[in-house]
């Protein structure tokens, strides 16, 4: 099994000083997670509302389209955290996929093709068709295990009408000899107006929480990553006062979360913006036992934001938001979120 091998000079791990005195070999490897922006095939699905993205439709999505945008975000993928690891993301959770087809395309793409993707995907009860779902390099994730949880919701209004949405995807498996769990999300959105659709990401939140309370009750040690579109910020209600993330990993107890994204988001970053303000709607929280500083296996290193030039909007009013691939016809552009990113690092045994 190939890795990239890092001196931890200074200049690197220049926040662990440890490091540096003691000049130890890491792996590392990245874990992305990235909101596609409608990634719709051309053709027409009698099971799903995906009418809008045909070359029939209102969007006009044609085949063409369809093979620029595939080719845009094999690009992105393929450089997410590869000016640290030399590599594409060893595992990523995507959003908006309309089905397994897509995401065969995108790994099939030239600059991923080479990396030999698996895919995790189950196709969710979304009206419109968009689901999450994991890739994986095979080399490096071998999955054990997968399930989808259904997210059962209500119209406030109307309580025998049922909101039909995304899964949460929960996919277990061995991280080069390691046992990992990985919930991929995407959360309801905040249509109607935050307050308005807040129990719903509540709800979201719960399930979520419910997930992760029965890994802990095999394994409290349970190494988990939870990451998503998750239509709320890092101090969000949902975030906060049901998963009850901490914004500090040197304190954390047994059973705990980590968000590296609550700093972020209060320096003002975000991974999308709306009417001149930025959210940080895309997260990727650890709990406790990867959140550890002892790095004898794969613990957190770093979090980021994938935020290149090339992915912003190049000129006009929205100038700096991301170069989303749709806005009353194709753009020629990528999404309208930014990628998030963490780095996972662990020592060498010099033995082997």
């Amino acid at each position: 099994m190939r890795f990239l091998i890092l001196f931890a000079f200074f200049l690197i791990f220049s926040s662990f000083s440890t490091f540096s005195q003691n000049e130890k070999q890491y792996k590392i490897i990245t874990v992305a997670f990235y909101n596609v922006e409608n990634l719709f095939d051309y053709e027409k699905d009698p099971l799903i509302f995906d009418e809008d993205w045909t070359p029939e439709g209102k969007n006009n999505w044609t085949q063409e389209n369809y093979e620029d945008k595939l080719s845009k975000l094999a690009k992105v993928i393929s450089e997410i955290g590869a000016d640290v690891t030399g590599s594409s993301p060893a595992i990523i959770g995507v959003a908006e996929v309309e089905n397994r087809r897509v995401l065969e395309d995108l790994v099939n793409q030239n600059p991923l093709l080479i990396q030999d993707y698996g895919i995790v995907h189950i196709d969710s009860p979304d009206r419109r068709g968009i689901d999450v779902a994991l890739l994986y390099k095979k080399k490096l994730f071998t999955p054990t295990d997968y399930k989808a949880y259904e997210l059962v919701l209500y119209d406030s209004q109307d309580r025998r009408k049922r909101i039909y949405t995304r899964d949460e995807l929960l996919v277990s498996g061995m991280l080069d000899g390691e046992m990992i769990h990985i919930i991929v999300n995407h959360w309801p959105s905040r249509y109607g107006g935050e307050e308005r659709s807040r129990p719903n990401r509540i709800k979201a939140a719960e399930l979520n929480k419910k997930i992760m309370d029965s890994l802990f009750s095999e394994d409290p040690y349970a190494k988990i990553i939870t990451m998503g579109d998750l239509n709320d910020d890092p101090t969000s209600p949902s975030i906060k006062e049901v998963l009850k993330t901490k914004s500090n990993r040197d304190y954390m107890k047994m059973k705990e979360f980590y968000n590296p994204m609550e700093d972020m988001h209060k320096k003002g970053m975000g991974t999308l913006a709306y009417r001149d303000a930025w959210n940080l709607f895309d997260q990727i929280i650890i709990s406790t036992d990867l959140a550890k500083k002892d790095y004898t296996s794969y613990r957190f290193y770093k979090a980021g934001i994938f935020n290149k030039n090339y992915l912003q909007t190049p000129r006009g009013q929205y100038k700096g938001y991301p170069f989303r691939s749709y806005a009353n016809g194709y753009t020629g552009g990528y999404s309208d979120h930014f990628p998030v990113f963490i780095y996972l690092i662990k020592e060498i045994n010099k033995e082997n």
